[in-house]
């Protein structure tokens, strides 16, 4: 005799294996959730860190505000005493060129052709006034001038005829352009009395 299984076989195996696939996803979906969690779980400790790292860092820039306040003020007072050490130089500077420059004219004048009225230095330009005997001395004199390291652009402004004590003389006035020598061979200024 035959016997016959009705069983259904091949549904229990289907069976069997969906509940292992589900029991598989069950796990899955279970392990991803888990997996989730602890990522959130490390997310929210690294915020928390951050958020007191953040607050501990706000704490140390208001305890350190005022020293940074005293190092802007020594800095601010630094530059301004570093910019009155300039002035102070630079004042040393067009003093001492200036007892140069009176010095070069003086030297540079004929006194029995020529005699200066006034001398003007304004910055950077000289303005020189006198009285000579003829053109030729006060083109003498400007020649000399030019040969000078501390002046330049040596030009004739002005010159007239002027009687004084029944003489016939020439008034001049003279402007030039002062300047620091590049040259090795003048003294330097900063040892000038």
């Amino acid at each position: 005799m035959l016997r016959i299984n009705f069983l259904p076989v091949r549904q229990l195996k289907k069976r069997e294996k969906a509940k292992k696939q589900l029991a598989a996803f069950f796990f899955l979906f279970v392990l991803a959730v888990v997996l989730c969690a602890f990522a959130w779980l490390m997310q929210s400790h690294n915020m928390d860190s951050a958020r007191k790292e953040n607050a501990r860092l706000a704490s140390k820039k208001r305890e350190l505000q005022p020293i940074l306040a005293a190092i802007d003020q020594l800095n601010k007072k630094r530059e301004e005493l570093e910019r009155r050490t300039q002035v102070i130089e630079q004042l040393k500077n067009e003093s001492s060129l200036t007892v140069r420059i009176m010095d070069e004219v003086a030297s540079r004048v004929d006194n029995n052709r020529l005699g200066l009225d006034s001398m003007a230095q304004i910055g950077g330009n000289l303005e020189l006034k006198g009285i000579a005997l003829d053109n030729e001395s006060i083109a003498q004199f400007m020649d000399s001038l030019k040969t000078s390291p501390f002046i330049r652009d040596v030009s004739l402004a002005e010159s007239s005829q002027k009687i004084l004590a029944g003489r016939d003389l020439k008034s001049f006035t003279i402007s030039c352009k002062v300047v620091l020598p590049a040259s090795e061979n003048v003294p330097d200024l900063k040892n000038t009395p």
